[in-house]
């Protein structure tokens, strides 16, 4: 057969990681999709294109009119539109695929993890008392703090947030991972913080400021993921390297 035509949707480490492999391997022809959420996304080596495909059945024509041969969902864990969309289009086509999404963490011997369903029940169970928060889930359901406008929010995200909160106590971060213990620590003390707000989106990039929150005694209000991906799931690079060469393999 000739090169293997891959439909990679990224969006995470992961994806950048298994980005840099496939532009590399001469069997391979991919290409790389982007939601367009980050303003200023990392520079590829895989040719890119950026934005929406108008749902299930747009990105099924989408890989049908380009001849994919293989679909790889390396979109954030909590991009469960996109991936549903993904799920149900390679259904109808019957085209090979899978996930590639990285562990949720897990608690820890000395954790103070209160676990959540949305970011909405998050800053519910806040409670009524003031309180300073770090709000670490990026700026896409930033706004959800409007619900508890009585805490101070520390709110750190990539892109700025916009419009910005309309709370009376409100300080903006931009930065982007990894982050390392100490600086999260540092960072929690000289806010005065005493609760974290965040997803469980796994990975090394942003464990830090659960590695600190563990070590300050502090609360984490954790949002769990929704469901698991409908299509089969890889955790690493070298599990869907491994999945490839299972797939193309010559028979």
């Amino acid at each position: 057969m000739g090169k293997i035509r891959i439909l990679m949707l990224g969006g995470t480490s992961e994806a950048n990681a298994l980005a840099k492999v496939l532009a590399g391997d001469p069997r391979c022809d991919t290409l790389l999709s982007l939601a367009g959420r980050t303003e200023q996304p990392m520079i590829q080596l895989l040719p890119t294109r950026i934005g929406g495909f108008g749902g299930a059945d747009g990105l099924a024509n989408f890989l049908h009119d380009g001849e994919f041969d293989l679909l790889i969902d390396a979109t954030h864990p909590f991009a469960a539109r996109i991936s549903q969309n993904a799920s149900e289009a390679v259904a109808s086509l019957g085209l090979p695929a899978f996930s590639l999404q990285r562990p949720q963490w897990v608690a820890q011997a000395g954790d103070n993890w209160r676990h959540v369903a949305t970011i909405a029940e998050a800053i519910t169970a806040l409670g009524s008392k003031p309180r300073r928060v770090f709000l670490a889930i990026g700026r896409q359901e930033a706004h959800r703090a409007e619900g508890a406008p009585q805490h101070f929010y520390l709110v750190r995200s990539v892109d700025p947030v916009q419009p910005r909160l309309a709370v009376a106590d409100v300080q903006y971060i931009l930065d982007r991972g990894p982050f390392h213990r100490e600086g999260e620590i540092a960072l929690l003390e000289t806010h005065r913080i005493d609760a974290v707000v965040t997803k469980n989106s796994g990975g090394s990039a942003t464990y830090a400021k659960i590695a600190a929150a563990r070590q300050l005694g502090m609360e984490v209000l954790m949002v769990g993921r929704a469901s698991a991906p409908a299509m089969q799931t890889v955790e690493t690079v070298d599990e869907a390297l491994s999945t490839i060469n299972h797939l193309f393999s010559p028979r």
